[in-house]
C-alpha cells in the first residue's frame, strides 16, 4: 500500500473518530493492528486520541511538518583559520533574484576575538555580534557562495546601531527590498543605568530598489518597546517579516526577566503588523504568540505559518503551526535543528493561499574553531523536507544515532559526582 493510500485511510479514520459523540461507548476490545479497523466511536487513551486529532497523521512518515535536518559545509567563505577575528552568523531568509540566491548575515572582522564587556572598547568586541556589520553573499547553487561585501554599515552616533548592526532579515514588498535588523547602541551586555537593564536593543530598517543596494537607512526605531512592566520593554531581537493578507507580519523575540535553568531570559515571540514596511507596526494583542525558542525560523505553510522552534523553552526542538498566523500548536518534535537559521521560502512574500513550505536554508555554528578564547561562528547549509511538493522519506527518520563520544562528552561534573557519592553513603548508613 502506498503512502497516499495510507494517508487517505488516516484521514477517513480521523473523520469517523471526530464525528462520534462523547456519549457513544465501545466495548473494551484490544486495539486493532490496522488503523482501518478502528471502530467508530471507540474510546481511546489521551495519547492515542492525540495521534488522530492533533497531529497530521499517526506516522511521522506522513506528517508534512516533521523532518530531519542534514548539514553540508559551504564553500567560498574565509575565516582566517578560525582565529576569532572573523565571524559570520545569524543568516537572513534566502531569496532568489537576478538568477541567483541572496543571503544577508552578521559579519564581524575585528582586531581580536571577543573579550567580554569589561574589556570591550572601540576596537575590541564584547561578544561575537559586537562591532559587526551586515554583509551579503550570492550563490548559483546554494553550496558555493561569493561574498559581495557590506550591505548595512554602522551609522554615525547617535543613530540606532552605531555600536553594532546584526541579525538581519529580508522583506520584498511592492518590488522594493527591506532589511530589518538589531541596532545596538552599546557593547552587548552593557548595563544601562537609566533603564535598569542590559542589552537595550531596538529594531532598525534600511531599504533599497535592488538586493544589491544601495541601502538607505530609515534612521528610526521600527517596533516600539513596551512599557517598563511589559514583556518586551528591554529588547526586541530577531525581526522576521512575512507577507499575509497584504500586510507585513513581523515576528520578533523578546525575553522576560524570569530566567531558565541555563540562566537565560524566558524567550518568547511576539507579532507586530503593519500596512507598510516602515510601519507603524501594531503589536498583536495576544503577543507573545510563542512561548519558546531562542532561535525560531518562520515560513508560510498551506494557509498558515509554520515555525521551527530551536533551543530554550518548554517547547524547544519542535515544529509548530498556526493556521490563523497567531495561535501556534506543536506539530512534531525533532532533533538536530538548525541554529539561528535563514530559510529559502519561495512563498515568504507571495501571500498565497496554499504555501508549499521549505526544503533548505543556512544556519550558523558557534565556536567554529573549537576554542572559546577565539570565539567565532561560521555558516553552513541544512536540507529538510517541510514541503508539500517534496516527498523524501529519508528525511523522516526518527532514530538519529550520534557517535558514542558525543554522549560521554557531556558527563557529570565533580560537584554532581560528589552529590551522588553522598547519596550512596546516606543510603548505606540508613540500611545498616
Amino acid at each position: 500500500m502506498n503512502v497516499k493510500s495510507l494517508k487517505t485511510i488516516f484521514l477517513v479514520s480521523c473523520s469517523i473518530l471526530l464525528a462520534c459523540t462523547p456519549k457513544e461507548k465501545m466495548p473494551n476490545k484490544p486495539f486493532p493492528m490496522n488503523i482501518a479497523d478502528i471502530e467508530p466511536g471507540r474510546e481511546m487513551s489521551s495519547a492515542m486520541k492525540r495521534s488522530f486529532e492533533h497531529y497530521e497523521a499517526p506516522r511521522l512518515l506522513d506528517n508534512e511538518l516533521y523532518t530531519n535536518f542534514l548539514y553540508t559545509e559551504l564553500k567560498g567563505f574565509d575565516y582566517k583559520d578560525f582565529d576569532g577575528t572573523i565571524s559570520r552568523r545569524d543568516p537572513s531568509k534566502i531569496i532568489f533574484e537576478n538568477g541567483k540566491y541572496y543571503i544577508w548575515y552578521t559579519y564581524r572582522h575585528t582586531a581580536t576575538a571577543p573579550q567580554g564587556r569589561k574589556l570591550a572598547n572601540d576596537s575590541i568586541p564584547s561578544t561575537d555580534w559586537d562591532l559587526a556589520e551586515i554583509w551579503y553573499a550570492t550563490s548559483i547553487d546554494g553550496f558555493t557562495w561569493e561574498e559581495q561585501g557590506v550591505a548595512i554599515t554602522r551609522p554615525q552616533k547617535p543613530q540606532p546601531g552605531w555600536r553594532s548592526v546584526a541579525t538581519a532579515d529580508i522583506l520584498k514588498f511592492n518590488d522594493k527590498y527591506y532589511l530589518y535588523y538589531q541596532a545596538f547602541n552599546a557593547p552587548s551586555g552593557t548595563y544601562d543605568a537609566d533603564k535598569d537593564a542590559y542589552d537595550i536593543c531596538p529594531v532598525a530598517m534600511s531599504y533599497a530598489d535592488s538586493p544589491d543596494g544601495p541601502w538607505i537607512p530609515l534612521n528610526q526605531v521600527v517596533i516600539p518597546f513596551g512599557e517598563s512592566n511589559d514583556w518586551d520593554w528591554r529588547v526586541i531581537h530577531d525581526p522576521m517579516p512575512l507577507v499575509h493578507d497584504g500586510k507585513i507580519y513581523l515576528y520578533y523575540k523578546s525575553g522576560m526577566e524570569q530566567r531558565d535553568a541555563n540562566g537565560k531570559h524566558w524567550d518568547c515571540w511576539g507579532l507586530a503588523i503593519a500596512d507598510k514596511p516602515e510601519g507603524p507596526f501594531v503589536k498583536h494583542p495576544l503577543s507573545p504568540v510563542m512561548n519558546s525558542g531562542h532561535e525560531t525560523m518562520l515560513f508560510p505553510f498551506r494557509e498558515g505559518v509554520a515555525a521551527i522552534v530551536g533551543t530554550d523553552g518548554i517547547e524547544h526542538y519542535t515544529i509548530q503551526y498556526a493556521k490563523d498566523w497567531v495561535n501556534f500548536e506543536v506539530m512534531s518534535v525533532t532533533q538536530l535543528l538548525p541554529t539561528a537559521a535563514g530559510v529559502f521560502s519561495p512563498d515568504a512574500f507571495a501571500d498565497v493561499a496554499n504555501a508549499d513550505g521549505i526544503t533548505w536554508g543556512l544556519s550558523h555554528f558557534i565556536n567554529a574553531g573549537n576554542n572559546w578564547k577565539k570565539q567565532c561562528s561560521k555558516l553552513g547549509r541544512f536540507d529538510c523536507d517541510l514541503s508539500l511538493s517534496t516527498n523524501d522519506n529519508k528525511m523522516k527518520n526518527s532514530n538519529i544515532l550520534l557517535p558514542n563520544d558525543v554522549y560521554f562528552k557531556y558527563g557529570l561534573s565533580a560537584k554532581q559526582r560528589e552529590r551522588i557519592k553522598q547519596q550512596n553513603e546516606d543510603l548505606l548508613n540508613t540500611n545498616k
